[in-house]
């Protein structure tokens, strides 16, 4: 067939800039929304700090640690809902037009005199010109580093402590040396070659320069050092050395009548080293350079004030920044202005506070409508937190499930017990007996209840558990107790014996 031109009519959903700006902003974190507006304020020149309300943003301080003194004051059932000062959800359109690139009118003011957001600090924080703030930083030492340091203390010669180096540098994370000294003599290459003698030799400088254990070449002798280290007087030190020398794998397997009779000590003797032995650290390597604790900083608050439970956005979520007026207005006032590349920085600049306030005021009503569903939990706790889905909340907001769960991902929410996730707040729904429904946050809680119960010396198994809250009308069965219980991070029953 010869070609020909033919026009078809088809329709197609096409998000705007905008929209993608105003989803992609509402799936961040509070940190990573943090970092894009302080992005955009350092690239876009319509934009600018809001420094002039320093006041406001030592009130949002004072609130909080009201706020922080309202969360762990004494609850008390009854509490309703409400939210203390929401931010205007009529006041952004979602759906609505984008605005003309050059309309910059003398309606500026009144579209962008009040939005602003706060920022924690300013841009100037009376620091000297030049200054690092990551020379402020404290770091831990790694375990190589550690141990460097301590060896520039010992006065030895060059070959001594290039070969102390060497097995410094052999250990791994865990604090062990799993190459064999044959191999490590075999590295280093030296005139004359290493003997066994001098490797051994600065092994066991190595095993004295920091915490015991370190430089031990299996558990057995990690556990070892260990022991030597304590005083000789220990109770059941003598005993303990013992079973880390010949019986590990007996231990591991609670064989006690079979330890008592190798080692010929009575049951007391045997638990109290057995105790001792516990309390060892098996990888004395992870007390170097471990992680900093990662702090949660919740996106809302909930607290109860007159029998009211009270939804809040954090103030210490919330940046400053605004328009920068007089940009914007000699912008205006420029001949050209609507043809200028400027003209887009602008319309980004104003679809990034609107976005802005639409995020908190989505994040807000979903939090609203959490508390509102899971009012029980912050009476009575876990065990009374219910089956709850996306699609609930989504129907009674008006909104689509993937906006809950964008609104949802990686939010956080500070409470009477504690700061939650609000994927914390979606339990699963399993079945019961009577033919109802509970949540799976509920079972897990009534499984922590009964392992905190159990007798020590017969705890309870996966099996005795599943019967258990059969009993109370749950129905589960064994490998989802086993589940739960893994989830909890709690051991077996085998594990959980104490003799």
């Amino acid at each position: 067939m010869p070609p020909s031109i033919e026009l078809r009519t088809r329709q197609s959903l096409a998000l705007t800039p905008r929209l993608q700006q105003s989803v992609r902003l509402l799936q961040l974190s509070s940190l990573e929304f943090q970092q894009e507006l302080r992005t955009a304020l350092d690239t876009n020149p319509f934009l600018e700090y809001d420094a002039s309300q320093t006041e406001d943003a030592a009130l949002s301080a004072e609130n909080t640690g009201e706020a922080t003194e309202a969360i762990n004051a004494p609850m008390s059932a009854g509490a309703e809902v409400v939210a203390e000062a929401p931010v205007s959800r009529d006041s952004v359109d979602a759906s609505s037009q984008d605005e003309p690139a050059g309309d910059y009118g003398n309606d500026y003011a009144s579209d962008y005199g009040g939005d602003s957001f706060d920022r924690g600090s300013s841009r100037h924080n009376g620091d000297s010109e030049g200054s690092d703030p990551a020379e402020w930083a404290r770091s831990q030492p790694s375990l190589h580093e550690q141990l460097h340091d301590a060896l520039r203390l010992y006065p030895l010669n060059a070959r001594d402590r290039e070969v102390a180096r060497l097995i410094i540098e052999s250990l791994d994370d865990d604090g062990y040396l799993r190459q064999d000294l044959a191999d490590l003599a075999d590295v280093f290459d030296v005139e004359p070659a290493l003997s066994g003698h001098e490797l051994l030799v600065a092994l066991r400088l190595v095993q004295s320069l920091d915490r015991p254990g370190l430089g031990a070449r299996s558990l057995s002798e990690c556990l070892k050092l260990q022991l030597d280290c304590m005083d000789s007087d220990t109770p059941g030190r003598d005993v303990a050395i013992q079973v880390v020398e010949h019986h590990l794998e007996r231990l591991a397997r609670r064989e006690q009548a079979e330890l008592q009779k190798q080692i010929g000590c009575s049951a007391d003797e045997l638990r109290i080293a057995c105790a001792l032995v516990r309390k060892l650290n098996p990888k004395p390597g992870h007390y170097y350079g471990s992680a900093e604790d990662n702090y949660v900083v919740p996106d809302v608050i909930v607290r109860q004030v007159r029998n009211k439970w009270v939804v809040t956005i954090n103030p210490a979520v919330m940046p400053r920044a605004r328009i920068h007026r007089k940009y914007a207005e000699l912008f205006a006032q420029s001949a050209g202005a609507s043809r200028s590349p400027l003209a887009q920085q602008l319309q980004e600049a104003r679809w990034l506070i609107r976005n802005a306030q639409q995020r908190f005021d989505t994040i807000q009503r979903v939090a609203e409508c959490i508390v509102a569903h899971q009012r029980a939990f912050f009476q009575y706790g876990e065990i009374a937190l219910k089956p709850l889905v996306l699609r609930d909340v989504a129907d009674e907001l008006g909104l689509h499930e993937s906006t809950i769960s964008r609104a949802t991902g990686n939010k956080y929410m500070a409470t009477p017990r504690g700061i939650f996730e609000f994927k914390h707040f979606f339990p699963r729904e399993l079945g019961t007996e009577s033919g109802g429904t509970c949540s799976a946050a509920a079972v897990r809680a009534l499984l922590k209840e009964m392992i905190a119960a159990e007798n020590t010396r017969d705890p309870l198994s996966d099996v005795t558990l599943a019967r258990m809250l059969a009993d109370q009308g749950v129905l589960v069965a064994r490998r989802t107790v086993a589940k739960y219980r893994h989830l909890m991070k709690v051991p077996p029953a085998e594990l959980r014996r104490q003799i």
